[in-house]
Order: structure tokens, then sequence, then C-alpha cells
């Protein structure tokens, strides 16, 4: 079992899940169901492409000053 990374963001009436090791991207009505259809879209792109992930990417945040537009 490997450990991957889900990013997610809130859509209009969806959640996108992604996973930056692989690149593959999901969605769902709510995180929970994002992230288990990022699962199986990664399990399944993994069968056929497999892949020797060896690092995670490094995540943070930062700051934009109030008056850029995000």
């Amino acid at each position: 079992m490997k450990t991957l990374t889900a990013v997610l963001y809130r859509e209009v009436d969806m959640y996108v899940a992604e996973c930056p090791e692989v690149g593959t991207v999901s969605q769902g009505k709510t995180v929970e169901e994002a992230v288990a259809n990022l699962t199986e879209a990664t399990e399944l792109y993994l069968e056929e492409f497999p892949q020797d992930v060896k690092e995670r990417p490094i995540i943070t945040t930062f700051e934009v000053y109030r008056g850029a537009r995000v």
C-alpha cells in the first residue's frame, strides 16, 4: 500500500481532488466522495501505467497582497 497526496478545492457545487504524484484528478459532491473517486481513479491508472512514486510533494501555503485577485 502507498500513501499519496490529495489536493482538494471547491468548485461551485463539487469538490475537485487531484493527486500531484500521479496526475490523476476526480470530483465528488463531498470531500469524502471526491477522495474516494480519486482513490479509485488512481488505482485504475496505476494498474495500467505502473509508477514508482519515490517522493511526496512539498505542500505549503503562502499569502498574497490584499489587492491581488484570486
